[in-house]
């Protein structure tokens, strides 16, 4: 078991799926920075693209996302369009240049579109960037699955998905505002299967209302009972003063910080025992599986997704609140669905905010998610290494660090306090925030 180490975990920390993080955007970045990026890239240099849809047919409590209800068919169908378009703009600058290999669809709720749609989208894709044979991910809400998704998934390509369950408990889920029954995500699994779509991530969750050690455990035991090749556990983050609609959720029935310490790490260590492998500081993995062949192989990389084993530095952001990523920049587009059609319609692409990465970001950026992906940092390009020591101190006392040089190792215990570690790297950290969540 680990130890518990309150004083590491009083500071609210990133989750570092970029470097900066969203928190440093301002509107210093626009158009102008999203083509000279696109202007940088090479005719064989390998893009990943992302495609959000912004949409849900029903809205969780709990949920951060930037997303709305699509209960009219008109708002889906102007959203569309402007997908539509924005492809075209990136199409047109890009030029036929680089390949992409990777396309992710997140939201909000992909599968809140009709299937149809969803073909349409791939199509237009594949045919305005030239894509062949790509590696496809979709996130799925399970509430919103049918077979002729899981038909419309295979025909398209898709080879991987993850599906939002966070809890099998009814009284959790009834909790959060997400209810769906075992049967029905038995369901999504057996027909996704049943198309030869066999990888497939479960979003789990601890520290949930009314969520104890046992009803954890009982999740858990159904992920493994239905073989998801990977699990996403997270802790869930309450923020009601930045995300209103958590105010619906019962803050007196939450786990307190050491109960959360424990839940996820009893479900770490049941975890490990059911033959999974941790990927990160909070993924499970299947031996084999794309993600574990990633972090033995040195391939792992973390995104806006997550961990994840698209190994790409360039990554084109698609749709409203869409963050693209590159070497030098990190943009994200207009956040408003209405004025994100609007600058499309106009021809123009709709990056409003972001960060121009300069080489220095780009070296503790480098460090931060060698931390997070393999426990190991070699810091020396920071340079520096006495003064990093000396804030380390506690974490190096308390044996959950070592030195081997300039190389920052951290020992299997310090994977609670892996973003605590890797914050001491992160220029832009100056004082505790609220913006962000707790790392466990």
């Amino acid at each position: 078991m680990w130890t518990y180490h309150p004083h590491l975990l009083e500071q609210p920390v990133p989750r570092y799926t970029s470097y900066p993080t969203a928190a440093e955007f301002s509107d210093a970045v626009g158009p102008d920075e999203m083509c000279r990026a696109l202007g940088l890239i090479g005719e064989k240099d390998r893009l990943s693209l992302y495609v959000h849809i912004p949409y849900c047919q029903e809205i969780c409590w709990y949920c951060g996302c930037n997303t709305g209800v699509a209960n009219r068919p008109q708002r889906l169908a102007h959203y569309l369009e402007a997908l539509d378009l924005e492809i075209g703009l990136i199409a047109q600058r890009l030029g036929g240049r680089g390949q992409v290999s990777h396309i992710a669809f997140g939201g909000g709720s992909p599968n809140a579109i009709k299937p149809i749609d969803f073909v349409r989208l791939v199509d237009r894709l594949v045919t305005a960037f030239r894509i062949a044979r790509p590696i496809v991910s979709v996130e799925l809400d399970p509430r919103g699955f049918t077979p002729e998704w899981a038909q419309v998934l295979s025909l398209t390509g898709v080879n991987r998905v993850s599906l939002g369950v966070q809890s099998f408990s009814p009284a959790v889920q009834a909790a959060i505002g997400r209810v769906q029954p075992t049967d029905l995500i038995e369901n999504c699994v057996a027909q996704l299967r049943g198309r030869q779509i066999d990888n497939i991530n479960f979003d789990l969750m601890y520290g949930l209302p009314g969520q104890d050690d046992a009803i954890l455990l009982d999740t858990l035991s159904e992920a493994v009972r239905l073989k998801a090749t990977t699990i996403s556990l997270f802790g869930y983050a309450h923020v009601p003063h930045l995300i209103p609609r958590q105010r619906r959720i019962d803050a007196t029935a939450l786990p307190d910080v050491r109960a959360r310490f424990d839940q996820a790490a009893k479900g770490h260590a049941f975890l490990l025992e059911a033959g999974y492998v941790p990927v990160g500081f909070d993924h499970y993995a299947l031996p084999g599986s794309p993600l574990a062949l990633a972090q033995k192989d040195g391939t792992l990389r973390r995104n806006f997704q997550g961990f994840t084993a698209d190994p790409h530095d360039s990554l084109i952001g698609i749709g409203a609140t869409a963050i693209s990523s590159f070497p030098g920049l990190l943009a994200q587009n207009e956040k408003n669905t209405g004025r994100y059609r609007m600058l499309v319609s106009a021809g123009r692409l709709p990056a409003s905010r972001g960060i121009l990465r300069s080489p220095e970001d780009q070296r503790r950026g480098h460090v931060i998610e060698q931390i997070l992906c393999f426990g190991r940092a070699n810091i020396a390009p920071l340079g520096d290494t006495p003064g990093y020591r000396h804030l380390l101190e506690r974490h190096e006392a308390l044996g959950l660090i070592r030195w081997e040089g300039d190389q920052l190792i951290l020992s299997p215990e310090a994977r609670p306090y892996a973003r605590t570690i890797a914050v001491v790297f992160d220029k832009w950290r100056q004082a505790t925030t609220m913006q962000f969540s707790h790392a466990i």
